[in-house]
């Protein structure tokens, strides 16, 4: 043979292992395939029968088809790479239809599951607590005008005139939620 000839005996050797170790990858027959043959070429004297090539090829399969292609016991190895690509098809087929079907039926879920749309500009804070009001307990004097506890002239703008904030406030736990507008600050920092 050439490469007896004309390759060193430790590259056969390289190549001998590697076909040794060769399995599917990525559920990628094609490639094993096209792999399989270049190195059954190049390594010919281990397989001196076509069944010996027949069992090193069904036995690189992955377990899903490897049974089946054994049990339909090919005699060549056309016969056993056509029957192998045959039920690759198939199987790759099934697991996409069961992955759109899945995807699917996701998605109607979490549409059934999505929230309406949020207004823009309004702003929603949760308290969690016994509803309990605490007492301001700092040095600070109360403003008139923002409600706000400073010392120094007062640089809010009055919110009396027509500037509110905008939004809801839900208090968790017993007790009673204070709902004027102008107080969220003292019960957030609270």
């Amino acid at each position: 043979m050439m490469t007896d000839k004309y390759c060193p005996r430790g590259e056969i050797k390289k190549l001998e292992v590697k076909m040794w170790n060769l399995k599917v990858k990525d559920a990628d027959l094609v490639s094993y395939n096209q792999c399989f043959q270049e190195l059954a070429l190049l390594c010919a004297r281990m397989f001196p029968e076509e069944s010996d090539k027949l069992d090193r090829y069904v036995g690189g399969l992955p377990d899903m088809i490897y049974g089946s292609v054994m049990a339909s016991k090919p005699k060549t190895m056309q016969d056993a790479i056509e029957f192998a690509t045959e039920l690759m098809d198939k199987k790759i087929n099934t697991f996409a239809k069961r992955h759109a079907e899945n995807k699917r039926k996701l998605d109607n879920n979490n549409q059934a599951q999505q929230q309406p749309p949020k207004k823009k500009g309004v702003a929603i804070a949760y308290t969690v607590g016994s509803g309990e009001r605490k007492e301001y307990a700092g040095t600070l004097t109360l403003c008139n005008k923002c409600k706000f506890h400073h010392n120094d002239q007062c640089t809010h703008e009055n919110q009396a005139e027509g500037i509110e904030a905008r939004g809801m406030v839900y208090a968790l736990g017993g007790g009673e939620t204070n709902q004027d507008p102008n107080n969220i600050k003292d019960d957030i920092e609270a």
